[in-house]
């Protein structure tokens, strides 16, 4: 192979990469502002609150969607215009703080998280096998990266400039990778003929909506609420109607005798446990290292300081991205994923025990972290190699989903131990140390289901033409 051409392949990975990192952070920048949104907008928490669940909405709608559409109208032509949803989301929010106009720019940044099935999908028509690995690797772990990464840097942009400041250079970081991507990915090659599946499309559409509205708010209304269990009912309802539309249109937006490959289904399966997994990690460790020294665990630092407990973890992944890419081309991605549970399932027990300490709790942090850099390499990997090229995208965007719904889930049961499991300080209550641990006991928990679910995915030997790629040919490819 020509340097020039390594070159090149090397500056699409970068490209779609980093853009990968700017989408993840926008999906967690609101969390450092959620204290003080409601004083800023003129709002109450609960109608503040949809800045988070509407991204987690659209993207979980969107993802699939998008990336079916990339497969059969160009993946390049799709991703920029993800990338144009972006730029419009992060300028609606950097000019107004109006809160319903923030809900819609919040609502097109959740849009742009198809830019990593789609960015995926354009390393596979682009890269030779012995790379696919790697690169497809160093793209799937962009999401848990930029997650990581996104609240400390809100944090600080809260705590020292105006907070739209965050959206003005979102808007500019992400205008400025349309720009590049259009100049360096090249047209797609590989596309799906046929037409878009409409009703598929409404019916996954409004089930996921029920679906996740009810997860994401079933806590604020109550599991009992007529709310609650009615848009639980409506998706229950729908999905066997949806599944049969889908079984016996000619070209679906989710080939289910695909999905229901042994090799795809515990994939996905697997995917929603690590992506719960991966949250509880994010979610607990901020709290827990502000709660208050009059609970007599709690450390009373700052959103600043919380949000730095979080970076190692991101740096973790960035590290063991390309490594978990060599790991799986020399003995493949479903003994990384088995490898990944193990150390998530273990850092858990790590955290349970040792959560009242700021360097166990990053240590803990860290082992978590690591495992989910694996997970999330190896994911993408065992989907690629059991679909059609031309379904890559489609069949990414579907995996990526998996992990949404299993984060919305995550959110819903964090919520609600915290809440629910308290202790009495002065001036209020908080959460008790023993409801931290029984949150990273079912976490840990979770990590062992994503274990036994990939016991179940077939083996598959590596592709003969596939050659093992040292951790040290891609981990020089900057991610940002």
């Amino acid at each position: 192979m020509s340097s020039a051409k390594t070159s090149k392949e090397r500056l699409i990975l970068t490209v779609l990469a980093a853009s990968g990192v700017i989408v993840a952070i926008m999906q967690t920048i609101v969390v450092p502002l959620l204290p003080s949104l409601p004083r800023l907008t003129g709002s109450t928490p609960t109608d503040v609150s949809w800045l988070l669940t509407i991204t987690l909405l659209t993207g979980a709608v969107f993802t699939p969607l998008l990336g079916r559409a990339g497969d059969m109208y160009g993946k390049r032509r799709v991703l920029t215009g993800v990338l144009g949803l972006l730029v419009i989301g992060s300028v609606l929010l950097g000019a107004s703080s109006h809160l319903a106009v923030m809900i819609v720019g919040r609502a097109l940044q959740g849009a742009a998280l198809a830019v990593v099935p789609l960015g995926m999908s354009i390393l596979r028509d682009e890269l030779p096998p012995e790379r696919m690995l790697s690169s497809a690797a160093i793209m799937s772990s962009t999401l848990g990266i930029g997650a990581a990464f996104g609240i400390p840097v809100a944090a600080a942009v809260v705590e020292y400039v105006d907070w739209h400041t965050m959206f003005w250079v979102s808007a500019a970081l992400s205008l400025f990778f349309l720009i590049v991507i259009r100049r360096v990915v090249p047209k797609s090659r590989v596309r799906a003929p046929g037409r878009f599946d409409v009703p598929g499309a409404l019916g996954l559409s409004t089930i996921l909506v029920c679906l996740l509205v009810a997860a994401s708010k079933g806590a604020a209304w109550g599991w009992s609420s007529p709310r609650t269990w009615g848009l639980f009912l409506v998706a229950a309802l729908l999905c066997p109607l949806w599944g049969w539309w889908e079984s016996r249109t000619r070209q679906p937006l989710v080939d289910l005798r695909t999905s229901a490959r042994p090799a795809v289904l515990f994939t996905n399966v697997a995917g929603m446990f690590v992506g719960f997994a991966f949250y509880a990690n994010s979610l607990s460790t901020a709290q827990l290292v502000q709660e208050p020294t009059a609970t007599g665990y709690g450390l009373g630092l700052s959103v600043i300081v919380s949000g730095l407990c979080l970076i190692p973890g991101g740096l973790a992944m960035a590290v063991l991205s390309p490594v978990s890419g060599w790991l799986s081309a020399r003995r493949g991605p479903r003994f990384t994923l088995l490898l990944a549970s193990a150390v998530m399932a273990a850092g858990y027990a790590v955290r349970i025990v040792t959560s009242v300490n700021l360097w166990t709790i990053v240590a803990g942090a860290l082992v978590v972290g690591a495992g989910t850099a694996l997970a999330y390499s190896a994911l993408p990997s065992l989907i690629m190699q059991a679909v059609p090229v031309h379904e890559t995208a489609a069949a990414n965007g579907i995996n990526t989903l998996t992990r949404s719904i299993g984060q919305a889930v995550c959110s819903a049961v964090v919520a609600t131990v915290l809440a629910n499991l308290t202790m009495a300080i002065p001036g209020g209550a908080a959460p008790s140390l023993h409801a931290y641990q029984v949150v990273f006991a079912v976490a840990g928990l979770v990590a062992v289901a994503a274990f036994v679910s990939a016991l179940f995915i077939p083996r598959r030997p590596a592709p003969a033409q596939m050659t093992v790629v040292p951790p040290s040919a891609t981990s020089s490819i900057p991610l940002t």
